[in-house]
């Protein structure tokens, strides 16, 4: 049945940094999201979900897929370096493919939403800004608000120009794992959210303005 659809994208940072607790929370956070997605048409009808990983190499791990009928989600396995410039390389081609295939089947798309994790600096930094102004072009019809969350070693600069719509940095008042379960809880809720607004006329992604344990700062939209 033709309707609007809100593709999200999970991009993950499973670089070697990552091992240990911050990964050990998003796996376990994964399947939280699965039932509370899945297990809701209301918002697996409207909203689609498609994780990716990156390190030195970026994956798709799970693609765009209506929650409902996914099985289980793929779990990130740590290692390797950060490389900015192959994850948002493949974003872009991703979602072009999502949204020409949704497109296809006769949905109206809405603007993709892109929820973007990292614990690192990236170790391509003359490389990964003209991959993101690919992604970001304001003549690519498809381009998606981006919201980038850092923890770790993750610098407040980086967030801001990776970000699109608004950036998180980890504020300390909670542990990694806490701090990614609100994470979570924060993706689950702009799902919903969207999904809803949808369902009553609404044309764009319903996202997060504060989540705790995150201090939230503008996007470098220069």
């Amino acid at each position: 049945m033709s309707q609007q659809v809100l593709p999200f994208y999970l991009v993950c940072d499973e670089s070697s940094s990552m091992s240990g607790e911050p990964v050990e929370a998003i796996n376990r956070s994964l399947p939280w999201l699965h039932r509370e997605i899945g297990g809701d048409p209301r918002v697996s009808g409207r909203a689609r979900f498609c994780l990716v990983s990156f390190s030195h190499e970026a994956h798709v791990l799970l693609p765009l897929a209506d929650l409902s009928a996914v099985t289980s989600i793929p779990a990130l396995t740590p290692g390797g370096g950060t490389s900015y410039r192959v994850v948002l390389d493949l974003l872009r081609e991703t979602i072009d493919k999502d949204v020409a295939a949704l497109r296809h089947d006769g949905h109206q798309v809405l603007r993709p939403a892109v929820f973007f994790l990292t614990d690192g600096r990236p170790n391509d930094a003359g490389e990964w800004p003209a991959a993101h102004r690919r992604v970001t072009d304001p003549s690519w019809d498809p381009r998606p608000d981006i919201l980038a969350f850092g923890l770790g070693l993750a610098d407040a600069p980086t967030i801001r120009r990776v970000a699109t719509d608004r950036g998180f940095i980890a504020d300390g008042t909670l542990g990694p794992g806490r701090a990614l379960r609100e994470f979570a809880r924060s993706l689950i809720r702009s799902m919903a959210g969207s999904a809803a607004s949808t369902a009553d006329g609404g044309m764009s992604p319903e996202l997060p303005g504060e989540v705790p344990g995150f201090t939230a700062i503008p996007a470098d939209v220069t």
